[in-house]
């Protein structure tokens, strides 16, 4: 499923990512947390400029623009203990982030697909998590409404891209909507509604996973 190149690149991924699931997790440590959580997306974007030559100009840019915003925001994300601003910033760059994934998505999708039960399913679960969530959003309530409805379409648009593209391409990048989903959701509980165990590590490796995915899946899509 993965190329040579690709298994050899998530080795030397998943060994930043180990550094910053310790880094982050270990109060000596914690200084260096502020270079290897940003090295994840940083190691994407190399990666990515060096194996996207295949890919269209619209693809290729908007692609480097959801990660490099993704970068933005998880920087942002580092300084929330400062101020509750930094984390309005880092929400509004993973929104345009996810809008940028949704443009290189829709430019591959198949309007055979029937999405029906796909939106029914991720409805059903965006509201239960909201049913949790609303009690503690307090005047962030519009912003995260606002940023749920535009990761679902990301969703949505990675399910389109079935039929249009490559097997691994599309089974790597819904995967990976996937994982966003669902490392989004696990931040939203642990801020919004009730601190979770080792919320930490499981946030990070599921949007790492997610990343990781999507640029792979983008990368040899047809």
């Amino acid at each position: 499923m993965l190329t040579k190149t690709e298994k050899s690149f998530s080795f030397i991924f998943l060994i930043i990512v180990i550094a910053e699931l310790v880094c982050d997790s270990t109060e000596s440590l914690n200084t260096y947390h502020y270079f290897t959580k940003p090295l994840i997306l940083i190691s994407l974007i190399i990666f990515f400029l060096k194996h996207s030559q295949n890919l269209d100009a619209k693809t290729k840019w908007f692609t480097l623009l959801a990660l490099s915003f993704s970068l933005l925001g998880d920087i942002l994300l580092m300084f929330v203990d400062a101020s509750a601003n930094f984390f309005i910033g880092g929400l509004v760059a993973f929104l345009v982030a996810h809008i940028m994934y949704v443009l290189v998505f829709l430019k591959k999708k198949n309007t055979a697909n029937n999405a029906l039960p796909f939106i029914v399913i991720l409805l059903l679960y965006a509201t239960t998590l909201f049913h949790f969530l609303k009690d503690g959003l307090d005047d962030l309530l519009l912003p995260v409404i606002v940023y749920m409805f535009v990761i679902l379409l990301m969703a949505i648009a990675a399910f389109l891209r079935k039929g249009s593209v490559s097997k691994n391409s599309c089974i790597l990048v819904f995967l990976g909507a996937l994982f966003f989903i669902t490392s989004d959701s696990l931040l939203a509980l642990n801020k919004f509604y009730t601190p979770l165990p080792f919320s930490s590590i499981s946030i990070m490796l599921t949007y790492s996973i997610a990343q990781l995915f999507i640029v792979f899946g983008i990368k040899n899509q047809q």
